[in-house]
């Protein structure tokens, strides 16, 4: 899978972000993407063929493995960085939108169109609440998937086609719990970094309404 799209999202990104908003894209880029394309697509990459069960009956492995993978981790995980970086796009399109603006009138209507200030501000507000939203809703989804934040090494399954009660091993689960303790922790970090952006505006904004009211009123 080619990331080049989302590495350089990121990156536009990074030119209209705040100081907080650059240390989220930082985590996303380094401990995120790039620790999902040199280690641990590798780690799931034979999932499926290194998952074995006792009984050898026809099928039974590919409906035990079904039942207890109902999503492959790593497609998950993949799945989640797409969507917690689309939001960004809301921003990078409304600077775009303010560029191409100012080109179709041919004169100066922002001092910088990207500073975020009026409906961009906006606009980066709604990008954070999305991304929050998103990252709680991947980590309730992979909680609700795999009971918890675990991997058994061993599961026991007793689905049909299967005769009986069978023993099925999960290859490397020490190594796989790691990575996924690695995945939930990044993904706390992401939701800590967006709500201290969030707040970190709100403050601003609020205490920049709160001088030009006060200025206002001494006039």
């Amino acid at each position: 899978m080619s990331w080049v799209f989302l590495r350089d999202l990121l990156s536009g990104v990074n030119k209209y972000s705040t100081g907080i908003g650059r240390i989220w894209v930082a985590v996303v880029f380094l401990f995120r993407l790039l620790v999902y394309v040199a280690a641990a697509e590798n780690i799931w990459k034979h999932e499926h063929d290194e998952f074995e069960c006792i009984v050898k009956a026809p099928g039974c492995e590919n409906v035990c493995f079904d039942h207890f993978f109902p999503v492959s981790h790593i497609r998950l995980w993949a799945l989640q960085l797409i969507m917690v970086s689309t939001p960004s796009l809301l921003v990078v399109f409304h600077v775009a939108y303010r560029e191409n603006r100012e080109k179709h009138h041919n004169q100066k209507l922002y001092k910088n169109p990207g500073k975020i200030d009026g409906g961009l501000l906006c606009t980066y507000f709604i990008s954070l609440i999305l991304k929050t939203g998103l990252e709680i809703f991947f980590l309730v989804l992979f909680y609700k998937l795999y009971n918890g934040f675990k991997i058994p090494r061993l599961v026991k399954c007793d689905i049909k086609p299967c005769p009986n009660t069978v023993d099925c091993y999960i290859s490397k689960p020490t190594e796989k719990m790691i990575f996924l303790y690695f995945l939930v922790a990044t993904s706390c970090l992401c939701i800590a970094l967006n709500l201290s952006e969030l707040s970190y505006l709100m403050f601003k904004y609020s205490i920049k309404c709160y001088l030009k009211r006060h200025v206002k009123n001494q006039q």
